[in-house]
């Protein structure tokens, strides 16, 4: 049996490649939306993908389910309650799927979603112990996932809590101890609250230390699961959706247009935003007026797309050989409206100079100081609730990054901010995205919270 765990950092997402090593059958689970890895590995090893199964209609990222299958004619399977615009082979609780020894077993796990699945690994048909489970966002490593994002579309998160408890307490528990466990998410995600950062764990070991997966009744687990949960990104909901539709493929080679300095003007001036997806100290020294900093070190289209709406055209401004993948990135959250970039940014925007503005950002002593006059700033915390929960400075208020773009009505217009994250790169963003939006009198906190509480200074 060959089998590969691909991991994305960026997205904490994990996919799969299986396949029988003596018929070259394989399968890819839940793949991201660009393709070329799964099939540079398929033909080294002289693969045939005959199928892609997406446990669940995944939110926070695109599957690349219709590219695989464009390019391979590999059917497409879900749960048996998927309803897509494409076709779909709906794969049964139970059902078997041959690859010549190596055979796959559907279970049915709902709470995530209701279309969940996860998928039993059998390196030999005839084996009664399977090597693995694919558990996509069902259970993960220290955590299960969340079943509250369908809230929106009138799932509540009690009903699918229910099918949850179900699913990890009576379905997933019940495999042998030895049964590794291989999840769609690590660390980082907003698909649950408690992720751990190992990429693999066997169903003895979550049992043993798994909050979720403890002797509890259904009632307990409902509470303990909802409780907690961070808001999700601004995107979630879209890419959910989209991962239901017939939707435009994606291509690499098209999708990174070089822009003249004309071209980019134009397109500025026809009203296109300018994401400026470089580190935020070289973006404090000078960027265009209105631009959007979401640095592309770190969790880049995650916070693309907390911060950005889909339907924005979008102006590229990426570190130097870094625009292909800056818009790949987007890409995989489904963020497609990428008029072009910067073919070379230095000059460009030396070009562009008069439009140039700095960003404020000040010290820990600095702020200080404004705290202390008469008319003092407002420190914004974008950190999450549980972040906060160990420590804030005094008097700040608090807006996640996540729920910024939704709750700018609640910032007084008319009084100076100070925007602070952990270390700084969270408040680039969101300072940005405020002077984008006419806060005219903006900084962010040099060094962080972290800083802060280096610096010594008082706590609550």
């Amino acid at each position: 049996m060959f089998f590969a765990q691909y991991y994305l950092d960026c997205l904490s997402q994990a996919s799969y490649l299986v396949a029988d090593e003596t018929t070259g059958r394989a399968v890819v689970v839940d793949p991201r939306r660009d393709v070329d890895e799964y099939l540079a590995d398929a033909e080294a090893h002289g693969f045939t993908v005959e199928a892609v199964i997406n446990t669940h209609f995944h939110a926070d990222f695109l599957a690349g389910h219709l590219e695989l299958a464009a390019r391979t004619g590999a059917w497409i399977g879900y749960g048996r309650r998927a309803e897509t615009e494409y076709p779909i082979r709906k794969l049964a609780d139970g059902e078997r799927i041959s690859l010549g020894d190596v055979t796959l077993q559907i279970m049915e796990t709902p709470g995530h979603t209701p279309e969940s699945i996860s998928v039993l690994v059998h390196e030999r048909a005839e084996d009664t112990v399977p090597y693995g489970v694919l558990t996509g966002d069902a259970l993960f490593i220290g955590d299960v996932g969340r079943p509250d994002l369908l809230a929106s579309a009138g799932v509540s998160a009690d009903e699918l809590g229910r099918m949850l408890y179900d699913s990890v307490q009576r379905r997933l528990m019940s495999l042998p101890d030895e049964v590794r466990v291989y999840p769609a998410h690590g660390a980082g995600t907003s698909c649950g609250k408690n992720l751990s950062t190992e990429r693999q764990s066997t169903i003895g070991a979550q049992r043993a230390t798994n909050y979720a997966c403890a002797p509890m009744s259904e009632q307990e687990f409902v509470a303990i699961v909802t409780a907690g949960q961070a808001a999700a990104p601004g995107y979630f909901g879209y890419d959910a959706t989209l991962n239901r539709q017939d939707r435009p493929l994606f291509d690499a080679a098209q999708a990174a247009r070089p822009l003249t300095t004309d071209e980019f003007r134009a397109l500025r001036t026809a009203g296109a935003l300018v994401l400026d997806a470089r580190p935020p100290h070289e973006f404090a020294a000078g960027h265009l007026r209105g631009a959007v900093n979401v640095p592309a070190d770190g969790r880049f289209a995650e916070q693309a797309g907390a911060v950005l709406t889909p339907d924005a055209d979008l102006l590229v401004v990426a570190p130097d050989g870094r625009a292909e993948e800056v818009v790949t990135r987007l890409a995989r959250i489904g963020f497609d409206r990428t008029a072009g970039h910067l073919h070379d940014p230095e000059t460009t925007l030396a070009e562009l100079a008069d439009d140039l503005t700095p960003a404020g950002r000040v010290t820990v002593d600095q702020l200080r100081t404004a705290l202390a006059t008469e008319q003092p700033p407002l420190v914004l915390d974008v950190r999450t609730c549980a972040e906060r929960a160990e420590g804030a400075v005094p008097g700040s208020a608090h807006l996640a990054l996540n729920e910024l773009p939704h709750r700018l009505d609640e910032l007084p217009a008319g009084r100076p901010l100070v925007v602070h994250c952990a270390g700084g790169h969270r408040s680039s963003v969101a300072a940005s995205l405020l002077r984008h939006h006419g806060f005219a009198d903006v900084s962010d906190l040099l060094g962080g919270y972290a800083a802060w509480q280096a610096a010594h200074r008082p706590t609550t």
